[in-house]
């Protein structure tokens, strides 16, 4: 398949699965269920860290999280008490648990009281085309408090190799605005260009299939191998992509 012709096929794949359809079986719809900026990014960006294995009991997962939180997430954060985190003991997704949790809502008091929230570290460390050093960056400033050692598992680091994807699937949601409704959009400081495609083991396995990778790990290079072919199809929405991919990988066993 020539460039035209994937371009062509990849376009028709994406109008097909980038629709509000897509929200109802996917862990988008946990940030999608608020209205305020810090609630839905907070409350997306405690999903996409569960966002792996299956997605009924990851959005099970999600919605339990979210009723921990009282369903007020920022509000949550920025005024919890001890016997408040006491609560959130009991839960657990795969090998994500109370503790974790516990550490993150911590975390992230502290980058809203400290680093001014979420949009404002990754717009503060991307380059003009990409996010990859602000993901780093961003570990960094989220384990620069005291934290329990076990929890570092839970946050990706692409300059150790990894393709990061639940935190790449999050900043999609984020950043890109989305006309069909899926993906939220509501960071205005950071470009679509700058974004990286979630990589998994279903876009991993179709991007070989179409041309796309030829390494064969799920890792940063690759990522980054991916990343160049798709910014040649859009250089403006690269990860628009990613709907194509996923939906060709999960859907259609491609």
């Amino acid at each position: 398949m020539n460039q035209t012709s994937l371009k062509s096929f990849l376009d028709q794949k994406v109008i097909q699965y980038n629709n509000t359809d897509f929200i109802d079986s996917d862990p988008v719809q946990i940030p999608h269920r608020y209205t305020q900026k810090e609630d839905i990014e907070i409350a997306g960006f405690l999903a996409a860290t569960i966002s792996w294995g299956k997605r009924p009991m990851i959005i099970k997962n999600c919605l339990k999280m979210m009723e921990l939180l009282e369903n007020s997430p920022y509000d949550f954060i920025l005024h919890h008490q001890q016997k408040d985190l006491d609560t959130l003991s009991d839960f657990k997704h795969r090998t994500f648990n109370g503790i974790d949790l516990q550490f993150f809502i911590q975390a992230l008091h502290h980058i809203y009281t400290h680093h001014y929230g979420l949009e404002a570290v990754f717009n503060k460390f991307r380059t003009d085309n990409s996010l990859q050093p602000a993901i780093h960056q961003f570990k960094n400033l989220f384990f620069e408090i005291p934290h329990p050692a076990r929890t570092t598992k839970h946050i990706s680091d692409p300059n150790k190799g990894s393709a990061a994807k639940r935190i790449n699937m999050f900043l999609r949601w984020m950043v890109r605005k989305d006309p069909l409704g899926v993906d939220l959009g509501i960071w205005k400081s950071i470009p679509t260009a700058c974004l990286s495609c979630p990589l998994d083991v279903h876009t991993g396995n179709v991007g070989r299939k179409l041309g796309l990778i030829t390494r064969k790990q799920n890792d940063a290079k690759t990522l980054a191998e991916l990343d160049a072919n798709l910014r040649i199809l859009d250089p403006i929405d690269p990860v628009k992509y990613d709907f194509a991919l996923f939906g060709l990988g999960v859907f259609e066993n491609f």
